[in-house]
């Protein structure tokens, strides 16, 4: 078999991880590798209409729903708030540009994992296994099934707060889109794309009452919340946060907008994936963006200001109240605010498994072969009960009371130093010519910038002190920036443990391959430990797909 060639139609991309030995050349596998194939058909692949959908389905969720309420408490000004959505819709369009240059080079599924590999290669992984635990930890759905369960108790006439019925129902919210995912996946993929369709009406509608409601057309006083609406005040419950909450109010709202780059996470399983994410993105992050602003008139136009300032979740359904009176019509309403959070949370664990599955392929996750697999129908069932349990765990462990503005701020916090790595990462791409850097799609320098200097700016100021020690749901206010960064640096930690402390007990190093058909878009994962003192002896695939030692 020494004689024996690669089969041409598959080309591998090795990652091989050299970790510690004895210094000796001559290493080898300890044993032939665990293979597993991955294949999807062209009928379970996205096309254009599927990549809007999936990316709407994940910014239309809970943020414009719930958030606005955040938002307003934060900074006590209607103008500031409406101006501050156009911003993040500024931001959003800016980090759409980013992705789309990187996700039109390198069309595969993992999004940021991709292109923090590109550009951080030293020290190997590293870049990868602090993504890697930022997704892993806080890459759940909790806010959005929370905000399910809370709207579903609102429709059914209880106005509980947060608490463990919400939690309930949001456990059995993500249970039932992670056992879709995982046995049904074709359906799980029509469902999202069903309530997509659902979700835009729905926010149409509201938009279209907010009209209504600014010609009066609604069962309560005119609130006068547009009289003087750049005016910074305080009042019960809102205003006088400072920077601090203009940070989170922001943060809030890149929260809301959060889901643009949704397409980039399974571009492994997208039709055409250059040109159909070349279409899908911006049409997706436009129609949403100018929906967003719309909406947040809409609110102010039929919800007084305190009544916004302490509606945490509910807002839309004080807004329907507002409009359509307390009737059992109008309370069925909230109902399908609540199918949209089952399609974020539908469309959330879709492309958040396949990027939890990523990791697993490379090896980078203990048991990594189980975390990837597919089986039994074809799914990532294991990396999706993965995002299941940590979703779980991150709803049931806060106390109860008011907690979703909490999760929002945890789940969201860290991605601005992921993006802001992504960024920075891509002005230097632009300007070391060494690289070699070429990409069907090209971003503007000063869009570059803008998007950096927005991500150091969310980054940092959470850890300004406001004037109350505590966050208006009683958090302390360090306690979401300074759990995010733990995370990052506990990712960094996880690294050198993993190439560095464990290798060197095990006297081991790693590899894995990947090889992908020219033919099909079949994709082979291959893993192995390469121990020292042995024979080196390299694994490599006959045409007929057997295995040997060269």
């Amino acid at each position: 078999m020494s004689g024996a060639t690669p089969d041409p139609v598959l080309r591998r991309d090795v990652a091989d991880v050299k970790l510690p030995s004895d210094g000796s050349e001559n290493d080898s596998p300890s044993s032939l590798p665990d293979e597993q194939v991955f294949r999807f058909g062209e009928s379970r692949k996205l096309g254009v209409t599927a990549c809007v959908f999936l990316i709407i389905n994940k910014m239309i969720g809970t943020g414009i729903f719930s958030t606005p309420s955040g938002v307003f408490a934060a900074t006590g000004s209607v103008g500031v708030c409406l101006f501050l959505w156009i911003i993040g819709g500024i931001i959003t369009v800016c980090g759409l540009s980013v992705f789309l240059e990187f996700g039109l080079a390198i069309p595969r599924s993992g999004g940021e994992k991709n292109y923090l590999e590109r550009v951080y290669r030293r020290p190997k992984l590293l870049a990868t296994s602090v993504l890697l635990a930022q997704m892993i930890l806080l890459g759940f759905s909790s806010g959005n099934s929370l905000a399910f369960g809370r709207y579903i108790l609102f429709a059914s006439g209880s106005d509980v707060a947060d608490g463990w019925k919400a939690r309930g129902i949001a456990v059995g919210c993500i249970t039932f889109a992670v056992l879709l995912h995982s046995t049904f996946p074709k359906w799980g993929i029509r469902l999202f794309n069903l309530l997509g369709v659902f979700k835009v009406v729905i926010l149409l509608f509201i938009v279209f009452a907010g009209f209504a409601a600014l010609a009066g057309h609604r069962r309560i006083p005119n609130p006068h919340n547009f009289d003087n609406a750049f005016h910074l005040e305080t009042g019960p419950g809102y205003g006088g946060g400072g920077a601090y909450a203009y940070a989170t109010a922001l943060l809030r709202i890149i929260y809301s907008y959060k889901g643009w780059e949704n397409a980039n996470y399974v571009l492994s399983e997208v039709k055409n994936p250059r040109k159909t994410l070349l279409i899908a993105a911006p049409l997706a992050v436009a129609s949403t963006a100018v929906l967003y602003v719309l909406a947040n008139v809409a609110y102010f136009a039929a919800v007084t200001k305190e009544e916004i300032a302490t509606s945490d979740v509910l807002i839309a359904g004080l807004f329907f109240r507002n409009i359509f009176g307390d009737s059992a019509s109008a309370r069925s309403l909230p109902a399908f605010v609540a199918l949209s959070n089952l399609g974020n949370v539908l469309a959330v664990s879709f492309a958040h498994s396949r990027l939890n599955q990523e990791f697993a392929k490379e090896g980078l996750l203990p048991w990594s072969r189980f975390w990837a697999s597919n089986k039994p129908f074809n799914a990532p069932a294991s990396a999706l009960f993965l995002h299941w349990l940590i979703t779980v765990i991150i709803l049931l462990a806060p106390p109860a009371g008011p907690a979703y503005n909490f999760i929002v701020d945890l789940y969201t916090y860290p991605g601005a130093w992921i993006n802001g790595a992504v960024c920075a990462g891509l002005l230097y791409l632009h300007f070391r010519k060494s690289e070699n850097w070429s990409s069907p799609f090209h971003t503007y320098f000063p869009v570059i910038v803008l998007y950096l200097l927005a991500n150091i700016f969310l980054a940092i100021v959470p850890f300004i002190p406001p004037e109350a020690g505590n966050n208006a749901e009683g958090y302390p206010y360090y306690v979401f920036p300074v759990v995010g960064v733990g995370v990052l640096i506990g990712g960094a930690v996880y690294w050198w443990l993993w190439t560095r402390v464990w290798p060197r007990i095990g006297g081991y190093r790693l590899e894995a391959e990947r090889c992908v058909s020219d033919i099909d878009g079949s994709e082979t994962v291959r893993y192995r430990k390469v121990y020292r003192g042995k024979d080196h002896g390299l694994v490599h695939q006959d045409g007929d797909g057997r295995f040997g030692r060269a």
